[in-house]
């Protein structure tokens, strides 16, 4: 989702639908979609960087590419990276990148997808 206006957000997250196990990932992905429309009502760009756990993401690329894109205010870190043990290293990853590729970014943690766009505005408001 790309919404006119400034300042630019990058969510980076999990793709829902590249997360193994028995799950659904339908009410996920209906949430982050529900969060980021708090952007466009507040008028504030914002693109996501989903990447999977599926291993066909070569991380630093694809999220080099999203951090190189725009010269981001803000980079929001979805829950999905934090809240569990094995997906520390990966959250170390994403967080280096981030420092990396765009250093003047303000960094965001949601604490669910509907909390996206108010984890942002902390820091671009």
């Amino acid at each position: 989702m790309d919404t006119a206006g400034s300042p630019r957000v990058l969510v980076i997250g999990l793709d829902p639908y590249r997360v193994p196990g028995p799950w659904d990932p339908e009410p996920v992905a209906r949430a982050i979609e529900a969060g980021l429309t708090e952007f466009a009502e507040h008028g504030v760009g914002v693109e996501t960087c989903l990447i999977g756990l599926d291993g066909r993401d070569d991380v630093e690329t694809v999220v080099g590419k999203a951090l190189r894109a725009h010269p981001w205010e803000c980079v929001t870190i979805g829950g999905g990276l934090r809240h569990s043990d094995d997906q520390v290293e990966l959250l170390e990853q994403v967080i280096n990148l981030v420092r990396r590729h765009a250093p003047d970014a303000a960094i965001a943690f949601n604490s669910t997808p509907a909390t996206t766009y108010e984890a942002a505005a902390r820091w671009i408001e």
